[in-house]
Order: C-alpha cells, then structure tokens, then sequence
C-alpha cells in the first residue's frame, strides 16, 4: 500500500524535483510550487499511477518519476485555476494568484506545464508523451467549456459530464494508463500506440475515469455541504463564480420556480458581493436542505461502483485492491 503521508515517495520525490531542478530554472515558481506541495493534499493522482502500474504488470518497479509529473501537471492546472477562480486561498494558504498576482500565476502554470512535458518526452517512449499531450489538450478544452457554460441554468446534466470528463476524469485516466503502459514497457513490451488495447490498460483508464467523474461530482457537493476550513478553499465557491454543477443541476431538475428564481438573484449578486455574499450564502443554506445534493451523491455512488468493476478485468493483487478501496472512499462526504 503506498502511504499518503507528506513523508512518502511520492512527495519526496516531488519535492526533490522543485528544489533541485525546478529552483535552478526559476526560483519564484519553485517557491509558488513548493508552497502549494508544503500545504498537503491526498497525492491521489501519483498514487493512482503507481498502484496501476503495480496492478497490471506487478514485476514491474514502481516509478516514483513518473507519477510525480503527474502530480505537477496537477499543481499546474490548480495554479491557473486558482486565477480562473479568482481564489484567495488554497489548501488553507494563500493561493498562487494571491500571494503574486494573476500574471506571474499564467506564466509559472505554463512554465510548469511546459517543463514537466519537456522532461517526459525525454524520459519515456510511445504512446505515453502522445496519451498526455492529449490529455492537456482535453483540460483546456474543459476549461473553457465550463468558463462558456457559466450562468446557464439551462445546463444539462450531459454537457455537465462532458465538460467535468475533459478537465477532471481525463487526468486521472491518463494517470492509470500511462502508469500501466510504463509497467508494461518496463517488463519488455515494445512501446507502440497498440498497447493502449491492451485488456489490462483499457481497464485501468476506464477506472481512472470513473472515478476521476465520482471525484469531481464529490467535489462539487462538497463545494455546497463542507466549510471553508474543511475546504482550504472558501466554501460555495463554484456558486459565486456562476458554475451550473450536478447538485444544482438536479436541484433544478425538481421544478421548483422559487429555487430557480433564487439562483437568478444570487448569480447576479454573485459579481458584487465577492466570496463573503449573502444572497449566494442564502442560496449555499437551502441547496444543503434541498435533493439535489442527495442526488448528485447518488451519481458519486454510481461512479464509485463503476470503476470498482472495471477492476475486475484484471487479476487478483494487493494493488487492485488498494485501487479498489480508494474508489469506495468517494462515498464519504466528511471532506
């Protein structure tokens, strides 16, 4: 099982990488980087491409490398986030954009994006750098699909799912490919597109986007349900910023016209109250006491069991497993 400790491989590894070579670079977003990794996390990407490479070809050593760039293309996509949020604080601590502004912000994501991608093309063969160019290419066409659907009650829960599979589920499914693919490569198999049909490595994609999708549906109701101090972020987030999620989306759904009516008046004070607005905090207290959230975790639930049977195409091991009880963590609600 690997630990999920700030003392694990994983963020000694990650950590290393900032210090010792990021710094050389570029020391400001070294420090913007490092500030972020210091304030914690779950690792749960890294984690996910180790344990597939473990449960595909379990031979195979882990590569700690590979799921660290992982965890900086994570870092990266939270560093523009952040700006796109106009978020003040991350994990508990003041966010990127906030302790150096929005324009050193885009530049470091960038900068990291692009020297994680640099590193990669140099260190590993096909398919693996096209799986991930790809997978970049699909976040920011998430991103800005959710930026285009902003305000629009009209959403549906499909277009919800479309955009919330680019910018959040493609990353855990390249994750739990790239980490079986490289297992594979490592035990002998010749690096080509067509290990991307292997049965093992199809299986452990779709488990990587499935429960990369009961994750961000998690995520969002626990955006209306948590407080900003189990958050590290302000709570109703996603509402001030007039992003149309699934707990809205199904609360809507029930046709209720005051609750409709209610959202119109807190998106259109969202802009002048800020993060600290009454109308949008109204509206955080009667979706907690509505359906809709109790239906948006039935989706997680749903989630969750999926990527628990896209495990069962492969073997019995302590790997698939531990993949298997991180799924079944998405039910828990207590943040």
């Amino acid at each position: 099982m690997i630990d999920s400790s700030p003392q694990d491989v994983i963020a000694d590894v990650v950590e290393q990488f900032v210090r010792e070579e990021l710094s050389h670079d570029n020391l400001h977003i070294a420090r913007a980087v490092a500030n972020i990794l210091e304030a914690g996390g779950k690792r749960l990407r890294p984690r996910i491409t180790m344990l597939a490479g473990r449960a595909r070809e379990p031979s195979a050593a882990e590569d700690p490398v590979l799921a660290s760039y992982m965890e900086l293309i994570h870092i990266a996509t939270l560093i523009h986030d952040d700006v796109l949020d106009r978020a003040d604080t991350r994990r508990g601590r003041d966010s990127t954009n906030a302790a150096h502004g929005n324009r050193f912000s885009v530049l470091a994501g960038d900068y990291l994006f692009a020297w994680v991608f640099k590193k990669i093309t140099q260190a590993y063969a096909a398919p693996i750098p096209t799986i991930l160019s790809a997978m970049l290419a699909e976040i920011c066409n998430g991103e800005v699909k959710q930026l285009r659907a902003a305000g629009d009650l009209g959403l549906s829960r499909e277009r919800y799912g479309e955009i919330i599979g680019k910018k959040t589920a493609e990353l855990f499914a390249s994750c739990a490919e790239v980490g079986a693919i490289d297992a594979l490569q490592q035990t002998g198999a010749t690096p080509s597109a067509d290990l991307r049909d292997d049965a093992g490595v199809k299986a452990l994609r779709a488990y990587g986007w499935e429960f990369g999708m009961g994750f961000q549906i998690r995520d969002d109701v626990l955006d209306i349900v948590a407080d900003q101090s189990a958050l590290g972020k302000p709570a109703g987030l996603d509402l001030r910023e007039r992003r149309v999620t699934l707990p809205l989306i199904a609360e809507l759904a029930l046709g209720d016209a005051s609750m409709r009516s209610e959202v119109q008046r807190a998106f259109a004070a969202a802009d002048e109250e800020g993060h600290a607005g009454t109308t949008v905090g109204r509206l955080v207290d009667r979706l907690r006491a509505g359906r809709g959230v109790e239906l948006a975790k039935i989706a997680v639930a749903e989630h969750a069991a999926a990527a628990q049977a896209a495990l069962l195409a492969l073997p019995a091991s302590a790997a698939r497993d531990e993949l298997a009880r991180l799924a079944q963590t998405l039910t828990s609600f207590s943040s």
